[in-house]
């Protein structure tokens, strides 16, 4: 009786540039809204990509800038106001 071999995950490069573009998606929109928890995630997400070889080489540099960006943006509105809130309004 022969068994059969278990299932693979697939890791490659098509999951590398999801992650790409999942980073560039998130760290744009973390610009907006969401920075304290979408700039790491976009972070993240772009070294994974970047690590594992993704074809989007660009779009995970572009995501890495981004969530690093978001992040700054997080740092001068704490400096700023003193509170992670922020409005477009004033």
């Amino acid at each position: 009786m022969q068994l059969a071999a278990p299932a693979r995950r697939f890791t490659g490069t098509r999951d590398a540039d999801g992650m790409a573009v999942a980073s560039f998606v998130l760290g744009l929109v973390g610009l907006l809204v969401m920075n304290i928890v979408l700039g790491p995630v976009a972070v993240v997400l772009a070294g994974l990509a970047l690590r594992r070889g993704t074809a989007r080489r660009g779009r995970a540099l572009l995501g890495l800038a981004l969530g690093i960006a978001d992040l700054a943006v997080l740092a001068v509105l704490v400096v700023g106001d003193g509170m992670v809130v922020w409005s477009p309004v004033g």
